[in-house]
């Protein structure tokens, strides 16, 4: 039996006049039959919860048991909906239920439709358009061991393809630039890492449980390190691409060249990964300046191009 059900059942029933058993159950995703049961163990915690048949009949709580909601605002309600219904999207579970249905019993009927309107203002779903399959099963994995304190088992391919066999203590679900990371106490590192999720495959929850160490949240800012490694190279686009250049830098780093074109000025750093950004404009992006930069693109253009070759 869920305590945090029992509770979410005793918060809805404070604030409703009556509810039914099938509502109830379709909220918590259990059955009927579970829901009777739960009520069974309000009334036997001192809750007084009658039930009425027929039309229109259902679960309540004595009048004498209801309380004051309004110590939440429209916009904090709207707040804690928005946030929960977004995590909602990728980590599904009976917390989440739980947690929304405790929210939703706080709003006064005639603030329900204010409500709902403001937390549907924003809509952000993480789950990706397209991508790795594994995301939404490893995350309910992860939240999982996160909560009965089990260690993960996992494969773990690193930055040049080197696959390794790993066991850590997951800590924590990190989100960061639409990418999924997990931190854990590596047993084979003996410390402990951020793990990029589309990097872990054959994850699997061991037996074993282990006692919790001290640990810091990871390092996730890096504005002040980008800042002293971050140069700027002048770049010549197509406007087709001009949404997806955006993505990197404000309009205010454009200006027109002709009717079709733009010269931008692109923040850049010297490795792999900025000039695997370039090749991705295809032949929409052209790099005029500096010209040591725009001599290595040629280079790793040539390279490419004599693998074909062959």
């Amino acid at each position: 039996m869920k305590i945090d059900r029992l509770i979410s059942i005793i918060m809805i029933l404070l604030d409703k006049k009556r509810i039914g058993a099938q509502e109830l159950a379709d909220t918590f995703e259990v059955s009927a039959r579970t829901i009777y049961r739960d009520v069974d163990a309000i009334n036997s915690a001192g809750i007084p919860v009658r039930s009425t048949s027929g039309v229109g009949g259902g679960f309540e709580i004595m009048p004498e048991y209801k309380i004051d909601r309004t110590v939440f605002s429209t916009a904090d309600l709207s707040a804690i909906l928005m946030g929960l219904s977004s995590l909602s999207n990728m980590i599904r579970g009976d917390e989440l239920v739980n947690a929304i249905a405790k929210v939703k019993s706080f709003i006064p009927a005639d603030r329900a439709k204010d409500i709902e309107v403001k937390a549907n203002q924003i809509y952000i779903d993480l789950s990706p358009w397209v991508g790795n399959t594994n995301t939404r099963p490893y995350l309910e994995i992860i939240k999982t061991a996160l909560h009965e304190r089990k260690l993960l088992s996992f494969e773990y391919v690193g930055r040049y393809g080197n696959r390794t066999a790993r066991i850590a203590e997951p800590y924590q679900l990190v989100l960061k630039s639409g990418h999924w990371y997990w931190q854990g106490y590596c047993r084979k590192r003996y410390d402990f890492r951020l793990f990029r999720l589309s990097r872990t495959s054959n994850l699997r929850i061991e037996e074993e449980s282990f006692a919790p160490r001290d640990y810091q949240n990871p390092q996730l800012d890096f504005a002040d390190i980008l800042e002293t490694m971050q140069t700027e190279i002048k770049i010549r686009i197509h406007a087709s691409i001009m949404d997806r250049v955006l993505d990197y830098c404000t309009h205010e780093h454009f200006s027109p060249d002709g009717e079709e074109h733009y010269l931008v000025s692109f923040p850049f750093i010297e490795n792999d990964y900025y000039y695997n950004t370039l090749f991705s404009f295809g032949d929409k992006c052209e790099c005029l300046e500096p010209s040591h930069i725009r001599m290595e693109i040629r280079r790793r253009i040539h390279a490419i191009a004599s693998m074909y070759e062959r």
